[in-house]
């Protein structure tokens, strides 16, 4: 079983993902983190982010894994495990960037689809329904308030202390979903048929609820 969720930044993807897997006791797989991961390397590697020919030089010389470990995920590139570096602002911005390279978004769709034959998958990304698990039997995609998802970045930001203003999140946000919503390979677009749910008024759990809502009625 696969279910597939999707949205831009700041929808409460990730927090809804983890829920819903727990829940229903599948895999949790964060695309995004592969993305961070290739990042990690190439900013590792002293690479520009934009230099899309070095970028893809470096890729058959890499190797992304991901462990699943009671409930926690771990993300290992070359074998040297690197979760809590992923997080970091450069990281962020890297993959974001690195994430619009064709090369790079081929080169790890065996990756994520290999993740799914271990077991029920709850998937999070940008192209999950439309591109790496297009026949997923449920398919989700999230949205909410520009304001809204703003304001839920910038907490995420100052809870991990980083002091960075409101107009620079929004900034930020609307840079990333620019490169999501334009790139040529695989845009961050609703699949067809995805179901809609608006977060911006929902806790996470209440948006777990509908889900699991949707797939007991098979709507």
């Amino acid at each position: 079983m696969i279910i597939a969720i999707d949205g831009p930044a700041g929808v409460g993807k990730s927090t809804v993902a983890k829920l819903l897997a727990a829940r229903l006791g599948y895999l949790y797989l964060d695309t995004g983190a592969l993305y961070r991961a290739l990042a990690w390397k190439i900013l590792k590697s002293r690479i520009h982010p934009t230099d899309q020919a070095q970028v893809t030089t470096l890729l058959p010389a890499t190797s992304i894994h991901m462990q699943f470990q009671h409930g926690l995920v771990q993300v290992l590139v070359d074998g040297l495990e690197v979760t809590r570096d992923l997080r970091t602002p450069e990281v962020t911005t890297a993959a974001s960037i690195v994430s619009a390279i064709p090369a790079v978004r081929e080169w790890l769709l065996p990756i994520q689809r290999q993740i799914s034959q271990r077991g029920s998958v709850v998937a999070e990304g940008r192209d999950i329904g439309t591109k790496v698990f297009p026949s997923a039997p449920f398919k989700f995609f999230l949205e909410a308030d520009a304001t809204v998802r703003v304001a839920r970045r910038h907490r995420e930001l100052v809870a991990v202390g980083r002091g960075e203003t409101f107009e620079a999140t929004s900034q930020d946000l609307s840079d990333r979903d620019r490169r999501d919503r334009t790139r040529s390979v695989d845009p961050l677009v609703p699949a067809d048929d995805a179901r809609f749910i608006d977060t911006s008024t929902l806790s996470p759990d209440q948006v777990v609820e509908q889900m699991i809502a949707a797939m007991s009625t098979g709507s």
